[in-house]
């Protein structure tokens, strides 16, 4: 169904700025350089500041709605796209790592001629953007914001990886169920009230995701460190995270993390859980706005 209309999403900014309307929405794929189709929204306004979002396992840009909606509101550009191995884009045996998702990012910025970026990330997106950071630079990117991010690293034993993958082998769709009604929204805890929206939700996310591609991205997420890509970056960077936040633990992640930056400020949401833009989504949209504005 997508990408059959490529071709008519090449060039949506160029196109409507000539006519009488800057406003747009266009979904489209880029080709990266081992051949794989990359799917990405473009929507706003093609003349402002663009703001991009990177997505967490085992998700896809459709977890970024909230967000995309509410900045393009507010007159912003906003792009996400779906992971290799996620969401609409390719399904490929190689390149599920970190360095391959962040050239992936880069393709799709250059692909947009995109300039004066906000980059943002949630979760496994907080080390792709990481990543692309310390890759790639900042010379096209002037913030970002890591929003429980597995950033600098998980710090959790690899025995409980292992576990998980040995599980997710046996019946991921068992996986996804337990995690999305458990963990990520922090569901478990006592007291809390559990939405069926959002799990069912995340599980249709989930399982448009390749088999072999969320497996060979647990690896990715759970065992890279990112120490030295933080110590690298050079502009403003915004962590928000949950103080409660199950799945990346903020004693291992944006407590550290937040020493590395020599830009960095870390903003703690109390008895947040690891869904942020789901169940925090209207403090998180502001936050963004605010640190976009630098209000």
């Amino acid at each position: 169904m997508y990408r059959s209309s490529v071709a008519l999403f090449l060039l949506p900014c160029l196109t409507l700025v000539r006519g009488t309307k800057s406003m747009f929405q266009s979904t489209g794929f880029i080709k990266t350089a081992d051949g794989n189709q990359i799917f990405y929204k473009d929507w706003g306004n093609c003349t402002a500041q663009p703001v991009v979002f990177s997505h967490g396992w085992p998700l896809s840009s459709d977890s970024w709605g909230s967000q995309m909606l509410f900045l393009g509101q507010h007159g912003y550009r906003v792009i996400a796209h779906d992971r290799r191995g996620h969401g609409h884009s390719s399904q490929p045996w190689d390149g599920n790592d970190m360095d391959t998702y962040s050239d992936d990012l880069l393709a799709l910025i250059k692909h947009l001629h995109l300039k004066n970026i906000m980059l943002v990330g949630h979760s496994t997106g907080g080390g792709e953007v990481t990543r692309f950071l310390g890759r790639h630079g900042t010379s096209r990117v002037t913030k970002a914001v890591l929003l429980g991010s597995i950033t600098p690293s998980l710090g959790i034993p690899l025995t409980v990886w292992d576990d998980f993958r040995s599980r997710y082998k046996k019946n991921r769709g068992q996986v996804f169920l337990d995690f999305a009604s458990g963990p990520f929204f922090g569901f478990d805890r006592a007291g809390a009230v559990t939405s069926q929206g959002l799990i069912q939700d995340w599980m249709q996310q989930a399982f448009r995701a390749g088999f072999v591609n969320l497996y060979d991205c647990i690896k990715a997420f759970s065992e890279t460190d990112f120490t030295t890509d933080m110590k690298k970056i050079d502009i403003p960077v915004l962590i928000l995270h949950g103080s409660d936040d199950e799945v990346v633990p903020i004693e291992n992640t944006a407590h550290k993390g937040i020493k590395l930056l020599k830009k960095g400020t870390l903003k703690v949401y109390p008895g947040g859980d690891h869904g942020l833009p789901q169940t925090f989504s209207e403090q998180v949209n502001e936050d963004l706005l605010h640190f976009l504005t630098g209000s």
